[in-house]
């Protein structure tokens, strides 16, 4: 009896019986059925073949019940015990045991079939074949819900990426741990270079290497017939190589191509055809290339937007600072990580008929929004100053100002107006961080007292007046430079006046001091502006 078309595909399978005529009967059967068979006559021989872990595990067992030694049912149980050959089905065999009592036990020991002899090689060769459909259809299913959990993981990597080599290895290491093989990827950067990774295998490391100008839109033209979509073709391995010739794969290859937007670049991820084992295979591959061609647009986008809310920040800050007789100036400017929110500090000096004003300030918030906010504020500021207004009347005019343009935005805000003769010091804040004011004799102290923020309706207190004996330094800060999320406020402040304490008198070397122990891997702006009166 042949295998229909209907059959699954042939199988290796074990055969144990102690009977040399039984064993060579059902051997024989199989292999006419187009089975590969192994065949032992003991349950502790075919026990040490499935432990051999230099062999491959056999698709389908059969097994005597009645064995020498150890019984079949045994064995069964065994094989069911061990995780390593737990998948493997039973079908066990008797000429004796064949009582509705033996059929349970030997189902409940492991089998998932039980058949009595003499057996019809018919119903044999049936069983074997609805055995393997199940057993093969089971093992898809698992591998496909490790497979799917494994699409999860890796969705979650391209998504949560941060940056362009942190994209790199989460969309080349997420196809080599969905489909479990080596895997490539193709795309441009967000600085719209041509990139080509590459990993051996799950978990390894990624290697990034320049691709050629106009890999991928070349790799798209291969199977993207559309402008948007995802698609998937398969390339001999002389195409793939006329492609790409550094790259690792070394058989035909499954290229899936991605592009979500009409006129932006495609991703191209590639994985060794014979990593596909299916439609289910064919449709994760595709799914992670979509998956990673939206994340890699959200991190352009976030590029663009970042570089130009970068651009636009710095455009509203002073390009220097004014120079008046007797008062040394230095400033620090730090935006915050590549990959952090544009901030709202800001900083000011302006001459005025008033004197010297120097202003350190913060939009709360992170956002494209908070920057435009500081750069209208940072703007009426110098308005208001040039105008003559005295601090406190400027911080009132700003407070309507934002009231009536910017509802339910607030910012913080320290202006410092320096006496003409340089002697006096008349300090206005908004709920700014304290300007810090270092006395020659008695040291560091911060100025607390202070006003409520802007943008909150509410009146501003008239400024405070601190003298200024000659060789007092002033120091204006925003949180970025001493906020510490896991430590309170005052705290850091306490830290921050001590290394002040410490530090150089040189108002450059003091700004880089600072800048180095307080000012690195911070997630927010850092502005520091400070000043010397001699």
């Amino acid at each position: 009896m042949t295998h229909s078309n209907e059959d699954p595909l042939p199988a290796t399978v074990l055969v144990i019986d102690d009977n040399e005529t039984n064993l060579y009967v059902l051997t024989s059967w199989l292999r006419r059925a187009g089975h590969s068979v192994i065949g032992v006559a003991s349950g502790e021989e075919g026990l040490a073949r499935l432990k051999d872990v230099t062999e491959p595990l056999p698709d389908l067992a059969i097994i005597d019940v009645l064995l020498p030694g150890m019984s079949g049912f045994e064995v069964s149980e065994r094989l069911k015990r061990d995780p390593r050959t737990a998948h493997v089905p039973i079908i066990q065999i008797s000429a004796a045991a064949i009582s509705p009592d033996d059929h349970a036990e030997g189902l409940r020991r492991g089998a998932d079939a039980y058949l009595d002899q003499p057996i019809d090689p018919g119903e044999l060769l049936a069983t074997v074949t609805a055995t393997l459909r199940y057993a093969r259809a089971r093992q898809r299913a698992e591998r496909l819900a490790e497979r799917l959990i494994a699409l999860n993981g890796a969705t979650l990597d391209v998504y949560s990426a941060v940056g362009f080599h942190s994209f790199a290895s989460a969309a080349t290491g997420g196809a080599a741990g969905v489909l479990a093989s080596p895997a490539s990827a193709v795309f441009l950067s967000p600085h719209t270079q041509a990139v080509h990774s590459m990993i051996d295998e799950p978990g390894s490391a990624v290697r990034i290497q320049p691709a050629p100008p106009g890999l991928p839109d070349q790799l798209a033209a291969r199977c993207l017939h559309q402008e948007t979509g995802v698609a998937i073709t398969r390339l001999p391995l002389s195409q793939w190589r006329a492609l790409l010739p550094t790259d690792h794969l070394d058989a035909e290859v499954a290229l899936a191509v991605a592009r979500t937007k009409r006129g932006r670049p495609p991703v191209c991820l590639a994985v060794p055809a014979s990593a596909l084992h299916g439609a289910d295979d064919e449709q994760l591959l595709q799914q992670l290339a979509n998956t990673s061609a939206l994340a890699l647009e959200a991190l352009r986008t976030y590029n663009e937007e970042h570089a130009l809310g970068l651009a636009l920040q710095r455009s509203f800050l002073p390009k220097e600072l004014p120079v008046v007789p007797g008062i040394e100036l230095a400033f620090r400017y730090l935006p915050a990580s590549e990959h952090a929110e544009i901030g709202g500090d800001f900083y000011e000096a302006v001459q005025t008929v008033n004197g010297l004003l120097l202003a350190i300030g913060d939009v709360v918030g992170h956002s494209l929004t908070a920057a435009t906010v500081m750069g209208e504020v940072r703007h009426a500021l110098r308005a208001y100053a040039i105008e003559g207004h005295p601090p406190h009347q400027i911080l009132q005019h700003l407070e309507t100002l934002l009231r009536q343009s910017q509802p339910g935005i607030t910012v913080t805000l320290c202006l410092v107006l320096v006496a003409p003769d340089g002697r006096r010091l008349h300090i206005a804040n908004a709920g700014h961080i304290p300007p810090l004011v270092i006395d020659p004799r008695d040291g560091p102290r911060f100025h607390h007292p202070h006003g409520p923020l802007l943008g909150l309706g509410l009146p501003h207190p008239e400024p405070s007046v601190v003298p200024v004996p000659p060789g007092t330094r002033l120091l204006l800060v925003t949180d970025g430079l001493v906020e510490v999320r896991t430590t309170h406020l005052d705290a850091s402040l306490a830290e921050f006046r001590e290394a002040v304490a410490a530090g150089p008198e040189d108002l450059e070397a003091l700004c880089d001091l600072l800048l180095s122990r307080f000012g690195q891997n911070k997630d927010d702006d850092i502005a520091l502006i400070t000043a010397l009166f001699s």
